[in-house]
């Protein structure tokens, strides 16, 4: 990669990490996506923040954890859902907006296909083995 294009790349990076942030507080901005798509942008263009956005404690008790273990517990996909489900109809009662209305409904069936069907679930035991490890590196 070239030095503009690792410029651009980590420009934009920067920029899907900070929104990802805002995201936190503002209803409808996307945060998960954001933060992820900063981490593989981060992986393409700096090594050095790359390294550091994987360095996190978050990014240790949860993403480490979920690619050791090869999924996610019953229990934890469940209150993914609770959670996210009522963020969206927060938001969907704050922006009185058919067109978020629409968007924030795709999401959802988006993240119940996810939770269901596409990330496998495992027992906690494995998950908590899967920490335990990370933590004795």
């Amino acid at each position: 990669m070239n030095r503009f294009t690792r410029g651009i790349t980590l420009l934009v990076a920067w920029l899907a990490f900070g929104l990802g942030c805002i995201g936190i507080f503002v209803p409808v901005l996307p945060t998960t996506p954001l933060v992820l798509l900063a981490t593989f942008l981060f992986a393409r263009s700096s090594p050095r923040c790359h390294d550091w956005i994987c360095s996190t404690k978050v990014y240790k008790t949860y993403v480490e954890a979920f690619k050791q273990a090869g999924g996610i517990p019953f229990g934890t996909k469940a209150r993914i859902l609770l959670v996210s489900y009522s963020v969206m109809a927060v938001s969907a009662l704050l922006v009185q907006r058919p067109l978020v209305w629409i968007i924030l409904a795709v999401v959802a069936l988006f993240l119940l296909y996810l939770m269901l069907v596409r990330i496998p679930k495992v027992g906690i035991g494995a998950v908590e083995q899967a920490r335990d490890a990370g933590e004795a590196e």
